[in-house]
C-alpha cells in the first residue's frame, strides 16, 4: 500500500474515532434531539410507556441499515466489489487446489500473480474504508437514540421513556423476561447484541437486492448496446 492510501485510511479512522467518541459523550443529547424523530417508533401507551422496547430498537437500527447500505451503494460500484471477490475467491480456490495436487508449475504461475491479487484486496478495503466515516456519521447518532431510548436513569433523574422502576423488560423465548439494558457479554448491553443478531442479515438482504438490481441495469445496457452493433 503506497503513502496515499495509508494516509486516507489513518485519516478515516480519526474520523470514526471522533464520531464515535463525540457520539458516546453526548449520546444522551443526540439521542433527545433525535427523539423528535424516532420518537414515533416508541409505541408509547396513555402513560408514555413503551410497549415494544425491542421492536421499537429493531426498526429504527432496521433504518439506520437500510440508509447506510443505499449511501455504500451510491458511493461505491457492487457488482465492481462483487466481481473483485469472486476473483479472489476463484484465485484462493485455484491455489488450495494446486497446493493439494502438488502442481508447482500451477503454482509458480498463481505466485506471480499474488502481489496483483494483493494489490487489488488492499484497493478494496481502501474503498470501503473511504465510505464508512459517511455511513458512521448517520449510524451511530441513531444508535445513540437506541441507548436514549432503553436508558432508565435514575430515582431522582428517570431516563425519558424507561426508570429504575419501570424497565425495558422484553419476554425471549429461550430465558423468559430479561432486562434490555442487562450486560451479558464483554458489557455490551442486551439490547445491541439482540440487535446485532436480528438486523444484520437485513443489510446482506439488502446488499443483494442492490446488487440484484444493479446487474440486471447493466445486462440491460449491455443488451442495448449490442443491438445498437447490429443496426450499424
Amino acid at each position: 500500500m503506497n503513502n496515499t492510501s495509508m494516509t486516507r485510511m489513518l485519516i478515516t479512522m480519526l474520523v470514526i474515532m471522533a464520531v464515535s467518541m463525540i457520539t458516546v459523550q453526548f449520546r444522551m443529547e443526540i439521542g433527545g434531539a433525535l427523539d423528535v424523530v424516532f420518537g414515533i417508533l416508541a409505541f408509547t401507551d396513555s402513560t408514555g410507556t413503551p410497549q415494544y422496547p425491542m421492536i421499537s430498537i429493531m426498526l429504527v437500527c432496521t433504518i439506520a441499515i437500510l440508509i447506510t447500505t443505499v449511501i455504500r451503494s451510491f458511493m461505491q460500484d457492487p457488482l465492481k466489489t462483487a466481481r473483485n471477490q469472486q476473483i479472489q475467491s476463484d484465485f484462493n480456490r485455484e491455489f488450495r487446489q494446486a497446493r493439494i495436487e502438488n502442481n508447482l508449475f500451477k503454482m509458480k504461475k498463481l505466485e506471480e500473480m499474488q502481489p496483483q491479487m494483493m494489490e487489488a484486496s488492499m484497493q478494496q478495503s481502501t474503498d470501503m474504508m473511504k465510505v464508512m466515516p459517511f455511513t458512521m456519521v448517520i449510524f451511530i447518532p441513531i444508535i445513540a437514540w437506541a441507548w436514549y431510548f432503553v436508558n432508565t436513569g435514575t430515582v431522582d433523574d428517570p431516563g425519558a421513556y424507561f426508570s429504575p422502576d419501570n424497565r425495558p423488560i422484553i419476554e425471549l423465548p429461550w430465558c423468559g423476561n430479561v432486562d434490555l439494558t442487562g450486560s451479558v457479554f464483554l458489557s455490551m448491553p442486551l439490547w445491541l447484541i439482540l440487535y446485532i443478531m436480528v438486523t444484520l442479515p437485513i443489510g446482506q438482504v439488502e446488499n443483494r437486492l442492490i446488487r440484484l438490481y444493479l446487474l440486471k441495469k447493466e445486462l440491460k445496457r449491455l443488451d442495448a448496446e449490442a443491438q445498437r452493433a447490429e443496426i450499424e
